[in-house]
């Protein structure tokens, strides 16, 4: 699963990238600095680990992960090719949600792409490039169904209805992810059409660190404009958290934090915002060689998470031993809360929660 950053030139994505994955993508103050998307696996952050981490003293801990994409600036024009747009539009069709930068801060030594700092301005101009990319593909999908719908097809009918919507939004201006359809219509017709604007999104403020904190006027600004989005909006000092990163110590990263009245890296947030943004979450398996946290799909069930581990533990499942996290802690060891008779005894149906600690039974 992959969030793509996106956004117009020089707004702060591949200094947001470096400062996600500390791979070290070419960031200068010019457009079309990233041509080739760059990929970084990065951990999330999750204190329950630490914590599991003290409890059990493990060989080795090892965290969730979620793969972000740095992907080239896009211009005005994209959908038409203008600025390499068809790669770069390609590139985010791959993705599964966006993280779209906004420029939120002056400074006359770096270069806008339109001359000035207008973050509503600049989410429209990537919103209508990607609306007219997915306009462009309802449209051919419209007059592929449509001859299936004129002989008396109803479940052709019943697409280009679906898709007429999508086509009619489109065309007014909203993003496919604002537009009302019935679950059935989203599920049947349009999800597996993966178009651009339907991808969940995230609106990251870059801003100065005078505002890291609290925020400006064009955060608030963004912040209006996406208020009837199906969206979050998250304020980050791209800069300050680069430099962030570049301190040697705990100790040094938390007093830099302090000062800027900041309880934890803004870029924690966006990692975990992001794995929410997939509709992700965790499970934990505990033992003495290792703790381990195992990124699940909200919704999945136990043998569907025991299949996470290995294949066969999917198709030899036999039950699922859960514990809850939070009484994993109270009790502070998995014998305790055996012993309290707090864990559970979970069969097929069982769907996973997030924080659940589990061992599977499985007869391969």
């Amino acid at each position: 699963m992959k969030a793509g950053i996106v956004g117009l030139p020089n707004v702060g994505k591949s200094t947001l990238f470096n400062c996600l994955s500390n791979a070290k993508a070419q960031s200068a103050n010019f457009p079309f600095c990233t041509i080739e998307p760059n990929i970084g696996v990065v951990n999330v952050p999750d204190p329950r680990l630490v914590k599991l981490e003290e409890l059990v003293n493990p060989e080795r801990v090892l965290p969730a992960t979620v793969e972000i994409v740095d992907i080239a600036g896009l211009v005005k024009g994209a959908s038409k090719g203008e600025g390499l747009g068809n790669q770069f539009l390609g590139n985010i069709r791959e993705t599964d949600a966006i993280l779209h930068v906004l420029r939120c801060f002056d400074n006359d030594n770096v270069v806008h792409v339109d001359g000035s700092v207008d973050p509503v301005r600049d989410k429209e101009t990537i919103d209508i490039e990607l609306q007219l990319k997915d306009l462009e593909t309802v449209e051919k999908r419209i007059d592929k169904v449509a001859r299936a719908a004129k002989t008396g097809d109803k479940e052709a009918q019943k697409e280009v209805a679906a898709l007429t919507k999508v086509k009619q939004g489109l065309e007014a201006g909203r993003s496919v992810r604002g537009i009302e359809l019935t679950d059935a219509e989203r599920e049947e017709y349009i999800n597996r059409m993966q178009l651009i604007t339907d991808k969940p999104v995230m609106y990251v403020c870059n801003v100065d660190e005078e505002s890291a904190a609290n925020g400006n006027a064009y955060v608030d600004a963004v912040k209006a404009a996406v208020a009837n989005e199906k969206a979050e909006v998250l304020v980050l000092a791209v800069g300050t958290e680069a430099d962030i990163t570049e301190l040697d110590t705990f100790e040094e990263r938390q007093m830099f934090l302090e000062d800027l009245g900041l309880e934890e890296p803004g870029s924690a947030k966006l990692i975990r915002g992001a794995y929410s943004l997939l509709n992700l979450h965790t499970y934990f398996t505990a033992g003495k060689k290792e703790v381990r946290a195992w990124t699940i799909p909200v919704g999945a069930t136990a043998p569907q998470a025991a299949g996470v581990i290995h294949s066969d533990f999917e198709k030899g499942f036999i039950r699922a031993e859960v514990i809850k996290y939070e009484d994993y802690v109270s009790y502070g060891s998995e014998a305790k809360v055996k012993e309290a008779g707090k864990m559970g005894v979970e069969g097929k149906e069982y769907v996973v929660q997030d924080g659940d600690v589990i061992h599977f039974r499985h007869n391969v």
